[in-house]
């Protein structure tokens, strides 16, 4: 959805938290599905790398081919980390309950570290019109994108809201619960 398309929405709490809920439903699936069948345990990244090329077909011609959005600004969330985790966790132990706790918390752990050398270079702190903002956040200004309320948009004036103190590793946390 719209937290995994935007750049400027790819922050240290709702993203690093619903992304990796919602995206283990389809790699599980699979799986499970190959596990049981065939005994291969590569479901998870073979899914999670036909998601990942729908993802960038999508993202290239429908945002920069017919509007014009940079691709580093609407890239698709990296998911191959912790699809491999989850594949090593269900080839190791053949046990779909160890899988689902101990791979699923990975999966959830590894999200956001597996992401950051992607995001990394758009949390660099830059003074924007007398404010403390992030690449990301000038983006979103300059890229204005059509139906998307201020309200959703706000940024926190006096302080730089990329750099948490231990807000991301609590929202990965949460997400591996």
């Amino acid at each position: 959805g719209d937290w995994d398309f935007w750049a400027d929405w790819k922050d240290r709490r709702l993203w690093v938290t619903v992304t990796p809920i919602v995206l283990i439903t389809f790699p599980a699936a699979v799986q499970y599905l190959l596990w049981e069948r065939f005994r291969q345990p590569w479901g998870a990244t073979v899914c999670v790398l036909a998601l990942l090329f729908g993802e960038w077909v999508n993202r290239y011609f429908n945002f920069w081919g017919w509007t014009y959005f940079p691709v580093n600004f609407v890239f698709p969330a990296i998911l191959v980390p912790g699809a491999i985790l989850l594949d090593t966790f269900l080839m190791l132990s053949g046990s779909y309950l160890f899988t689902a706790i101990v791979g699923g918390m990975a999966w959830g752990l590894i999200f956001y570290p597996g992401n950051w050398p992607i995001i990394a270079p758009l949390h660099v702190p830059v003074e924007y019109n007398g404010m403390l903002m992030s690449i990301a956040d000038i983006q979103g200004y300059n890229y204005v994108r059509t139906g998307t309320p201020e309200y959703i948009r706000m940024v926190e004036k006096g302080t730089l809201r990329t750099f948490g103190k231990d807000v991301a590793p609590v929202s990965a946390f949460f997400s591996a619960f």
